[in-house]
């Protein structure tokens, strides 16, 4: 009996030490062959088995699997799959899938460590994904969020036109309360949510990825996902060994060149990415010239099985001139075609000569580089530890006038006469010259004289002088988090999240404009000063150049924000069902430091930290009836922060009295359909979001730089959202979409007005806002698009987007009484982009390609309103202190059905882009 035990403990100890040792760890990188960027997404598993694993974003997957030898299976949707042997633990390398057009394109993610990335079919969230090969395709000189306009539910403009100014809503959401992430770290500005594109110029050339998961998204951070989440994940280090060189041209003197190569993951463990580009020209609108500059560096380092670092630095230093000011619909038709009511779309008003070039009022300049560090550590076959530090340095901001109102001074073209604003602060006016300044400033108090040192002084209210709003910050952070599977289904997340940021707030001196000194008397601490340095509008290389030194003058505050968070996910899956519940708190806390306003003795000179708790709590589940069929729904709550400007209101160190979190509510419910030849989507949401703080720009012309603080904003966003995809032959692509919104105002708020020097203009009033709509973004958005290979890597494609439902933003001053018309609706219009492609392999091995891309966005060059900043009604009064006046339309001032007073931007009209792209 004690001999059969023996055996019989032998026994097992061979079968387990078989089994500990037939099993074999799979890895390698995925490749997009096309395009040489890593593949997301694809499936890699052992034939015959259900080991396996999907790539992440970096193309990577590993996974352990019990078989000693054998077949891997490699595909992807739209890839021709390939079929690698192996023997025993493997590391496969690069694997390199090459395009199959039998079979209908598609996008599977999945995420990795702190990349929080919805996988179709399995993550309950409405999604969608665009890859880097369509971004080199069809951006052009397009800005990055116009990527996403036939996304339902997006609605993305490029505002003013200047280069890298365009903004993006989703849902009914601006940018301020939609997160965007760069490999799953929050770039959103920590003081007031903002995202400055023109700061991430150059991200488009860096993208492996992009995906917009709308609502409030799978995120286990708590962050501003209110209408929804940007996920941009960045080219790696370990990509394919081999470079890019590509040139691109395009209307209005663009040119844009750009170089990049990778070592790929050499044997020592190393690898290096590097890319370079440099971008000049003009935007459509007059007056918007641009010098744009982008560096990605990425270094990582294998150390072995366990480790994995991947180091990070990129930047975007840029300077451009914008056109800020919304000009009335009748200066465009001034300076157009007045006779026909043609509106000249290119006008803007900013803009004029300055000793024979070109010179702009507004100039915006930055360098936001980004630093971080990666370690992926698998610490066993069940459980990772991923762990980013980062850190980003803003420096720089943008011009404007101050002094006398330089507005109501124009050449017969309607640009700014800056040669005459020279002569009138060097005391030069001499009418017969044809100057128009002085006759327009009445007064000795208000012209420009010598002071005692016989010098000529400006001021804030004599003179004209170009000055810079510095908003510059420093920001460190970190998110770490372990994943553990705890058995084949469920998988759980815990993490930590902290961040910590200073903002540097205060105006300088750019150009006095001929003047030879500036009297500055706003400093509590140095009143009366005379002030004769001037900084150039130009952002420095120097991500961490002093600051503090510098001259200011208006106003110098810092704005101190800290951050920390902790969340866990627990997620369940099988091959039918996947479920997640999620949640996170947070402290945030602010601190205001202002040396301007209040004398160092005094206590607000710098406050104490004000601490705000919040968090979130959501949850879904995704159930696949079918091969082809699966619904989800989600829910979640939001007790959100609120922005800085909230807590401490009117730029001031007075704490809000009544400041509390805002309060977000979501719900959402899909379905999706998937087969090899038809793909659908649809899906319905609800938001409710209570106790918004909200800050807009005032539109009076004789507060130009001013704005008005809303307090207590309820908002209710709801609606249906439809995407398809079809590839009815394999040569043709077809691809649709469509989304209704239904987004207004619930109850009433308050406002209070201030100038652009953060001066409260009257008291504060109620607006009744009650069932208006929420405007500044189209409630209905609908394309349709198709693609066709013509010949063998010749391909056109063509889209045509419709918008309707467009409302203006709202103008405070229309609803300050209850008998009110609402928001205005815009015109509805139709844009039609199209493109054709060419490529061709080259090389001894066809191992390298030569690609040609030609894009025209606006090909029927359609004259429409993207975006108006008043809401005046064709039936309101022209006057409204003479109502026999008569209104707009009974004066004829109408255009396309709209009051000609309201102060809009057009849209772009016909432009065009070309690219050469070679890539060894």
């Amino acid at each position: 009996m004690k001999v059969f035990k023996k055996l019989m403990i032998f026994g097992l100890f061979l079968i387990a030490t078989q089994t500990i040792f037939s099993q074999s760890k799979i890895s390698g990188i995925v490749i997009d062959g096309d395009y040489n960027e890593p593949l997301p997404g694809a499936n890699v598993f052992v034939k015959g088995t259900k080991d396996g694993a999907t790539t992440g974003f970096d193309g990577k997957f590993e996974f352990t699997t019990s078989m000693a030898s054998g077949e891997i299976v490699v595909s992807y949707l739209g890839f021709q799959t390939i079929v690698i042997p192996f023997t025993g633990s493997t590391n496969l390398g690069n694997i390199t899938l090459k395009s199959d057009e039998n079979q209908l394109e598609s996008v599977v993610l999945i995420g990795k460590g702190v990349i929080d990335v919805a996988k179709d079919r399995k993550t309950p969230v409405a999604v969608s994904t665009i890859k880097a090969a369509e971004i080199q395709e069809k951006l052009g000189n397009q800005e990055f969020p116009e990527m996403l306009v036939n996304t339902p539910s997006v609605y993305a403009t490029k505002s003013g036109g200047g280069f890298g100014d365009s903004r993006i809503n989703i849902r009914g959401f601006d940018q301020r309360n939609i997160a965007v992430m760069i490999n799953g770290v929050p770039v959103n500005d920590m003081e007031n949510g903002a995202v400055y594109w023109s700061n991430w110029a150059g991200l488009s050339d860096v993208t492996s990825a992009m995906q917009v998961q709308r609502g409030l998204g799978s995120s286990k951070l708590a962050i501003s996902s209110v209408g929804g989440t940007i996920n941009v994940i960045t080219r790696t280090s370990e990509m394919k060994q081999g470079g890019v060189v590509s040139v691109g041209v395009a209307n209005d003197d663009y040119l844009k060149t750009q170089a990049s190569y990778s070592t790929g993951k050499m044997e020592n463990g190393f690898s290096t990415s590097i890319l370079l580009s440099r971008t000049i020209g003009n935007t459509f609108a007059d007056g918007t010239k641009f010098e744009g500059h982008n560096y990605f560096i990425a270094f990582g380092y294998e150390l072995n099985e366990k480790h994995n670092f991947q180091f990070t630095f990129t930047g975007a230093p840029q300077w451009h001139n914008q056109r800020s000011f919304a000009n009335r619909i009748s200066e465009y038709i001034k300076y157009g075609d007045p006779v026909n009511k043609i509106p000249n779309i290119r006008y803007n008003s900013d803009w004029g000569y300055l000793n024979g070039r070109e010179y702009s009022w507004v100039r915006n300049f930055y360098h936001k580089p980004v630093a971080s560090l990666n370690w992926d550590y698998t610490i066993n076959d069940k459980m990772k530890l991923t762990t980013v530090l980062y850190g980003s340095w803003g420096r720089g901001g943008g011009t404007g006038n101050i002094g006398k109102s330089p507005f109501n001074f124009k050449t017969a073209d309607g640009l700014v006469p800056f040669d005459d604003f020279v002569a009138f602060n060097r005391g030069q006016y001499d009418p017969a010259t044809g100057q128009t300044v002085a006759p327009g400033i009445s007064g000795a108090n208000n012209q420009v004289g010598q002071n005692a040192d016989g010098e000529y002084q400006t001021s804030r209210s004599i003179g004209f002088t170009r000055r810079a709003s510095i908003n510059s910050h420093d920001w460190y952070g970190g998110v770490i988090n372990l994943n553990t599977k705890l058995n084949d289904e469920l998988t759980l997340d815990f993490g930590i999240d902290a961040r910590t940021y200073k903002g540097y707030h205060f105006r300088n001196i750019n150009d006095r404009l001929g003047a030879d000194v500036y009297f500055d008397d706003r400093d509590i601490n140095n009143p009366d000063r005379l002030l004769y340095e001037t900084y150039e509008a130009t952002p420095s290389w120097n991500p961490i150049t002093n600051i503090k030194n510098q001259e200011k003058i208006e106003y110098n505050n810092n704005g101190y924000v800290r951050w920390y968070g902790a969340f866990t996910q627990l997620e369940y899956s099988n091959d039918k069902l996947s479920a997640f519940v999620q949640g996170a708190i947070s402290q945030q806390s602010y601190s205001r430091e202002d040396t301007f306003l209040y004398l160092e003795s005094d206590p607000l000179y710098k406050t104490d930290f004000e601490k705000l708790l919040g968090g979130n709590v959501k949850g879904g589940a995704n159930y696949n009836i079918d091969e082809k069929n699966n619904v989800f729904a989600n829910a979640g709550y939001y007790s959100k922060q609120p922005f800085f400007n909230s807590v401490y209101p009117n730029n001031q160190s007075e704490l809000n009295e009544n400041l509390t979190n805002e309060k977000i509510l979501g719900l959402e419910a899909g379905y999706g359909f998937s087969s090899p030849y038809f793909n659908a989507k649809l899906n319905l949401y609800y938001t409710s979001w209570k106790d918004r703080y909200q800050r807009s720009n005032d539109i009076d012309p004789n507060n130009q730089g001013g704005y008005y603080d809303f307090a207590g904003i309820t908002e209710i966003h709801s609606g249906v959202e439809l995407e398809l995809n079809a590839k009815p032959i394999s040569k043709l692509n077809l691809n649709a979409m469509f989304s209704l919104g239904d987004w207004k105002y619930d109850g009433n708020v308050t406002s209070n007005r201030f100038d652009q020097n953060n001066t409260q203009i009257g008291t504060g009033e109620t607006l009744y806002l009650d069932g208006v709509k929420v405007g500044d973004a189209a409630q209905l958005t609908a394309s349709f698009g198709a693609g066709y290979e013509v010949l063998k890597g010749l391909k056109l494609d063509a889209n045509y987007r419709f918008v309707d439902k467009l409302y203006a933003s709202i103008n405070p001053a229309n609803f300050d009484s209850e008998d009110h018309k609402g928001s205005l609706e815009l015109p509805n219009y139709g844009l039609m982009d199209a493109g054709i492609s060419y490529k061709m392999l080259v090389g001894k091995d066809k191992d390298k390609s030569v690609s040609l891309r030609f894009n025209m966005n606006n090909v029927l060059d359609e004259i429409y309103i993207a975006e108006s900043r008043t809401n005046i009604f064709a039936d309101d009064n022209v006057s409204s202190s003479n109502p026999a006046a008569g209104t707009y339309a009974s004066n004829d001032r109408l255009y396309n059905g709209v009051a000609d007073a309201n102060q809009v931007f057009f849209g772009f009209g016909r432009t065009w882009n070309f690219t050469l792209r070679y890539q060894f």
